[in-house]
């Protein structure tokens, strides 16, 4: 069984949700740790593990990204981590996956499903190692975490949308 060992430089953890009803506000977690424990040949008993730090939040506004760790939203000060713990991992298709686990936001935690792409292997030309790539995507209702300050509009709806999209890349270097 190899050992995954997470490329940050080659990995993120994305986001967007709805602005004023009619655009998007896109961000990204910069700090963040994602553990696998299993084997590339069965991802489907593998057991996922993702840590994100959520002060680390950056939407390139500093008046919105302070206004997100406030405890309007993530509270990071009181809350600093945001987790995620796989529970089962279905396939899907050849290299498509369901991972149905645990997601925990401000001590809130809910069953969640993201669909994972496992995009194979590839041996680094750098230095000879095993690099195994995933993508990843799903929808989280904000306001079931209890991140669920938002503002009317004159013209109807809402500042912020209550679905937020998750897109994720995770690359990692398999060791002995």
């Amino acid at each position: 069984m190899a050992a995954f060992i997470l490329d940050k430089v080659h990995s993120g953890i994305g986001f967007q949700v709805k602005h004023m009803m009619v655009s998007k506000t896109k961000g990204e977690f910069t700090d963040f740790d994602v553990k696998i424990e299993g084997d590339l040949n069965n991802l489907e008993a593998s057991k996922w593990t993702i840590n994100i730090d959520s002060a680390s939040i950056n939407t390139n506004n500093k008046d919105r990204d302070n206004h997100l760790r406030s405890s309007d939203f993530f509270d990071a000060e009181n809350y600093p981590k945001i987790n995620f713990v796989s529970e089962s991992i279905k396939k899907i298709s050849e290299d498509e996956y369901e991972i149905t686990g645990l997601l925990t936001i401000k001590e809130v935690t809910n069953t969640e499903t993201f669909q994972v792409e496992f995009n194979g292997t590839s041996k680094s030309p750098m230095d000879g190692s095993i690099i195994a790539g995933f993508d990843g995507e799903g929808k989280v209702n904000r306001e079931t975490y209890g991140l669920t300050w938002n503002a009317p509009l004159e013209t109807g709806g809402v500042l912020v949308g209550k679905n937020v999209k998750l897109n994720v890349n995770f690359e990692f270097i398999l060791s002995e």
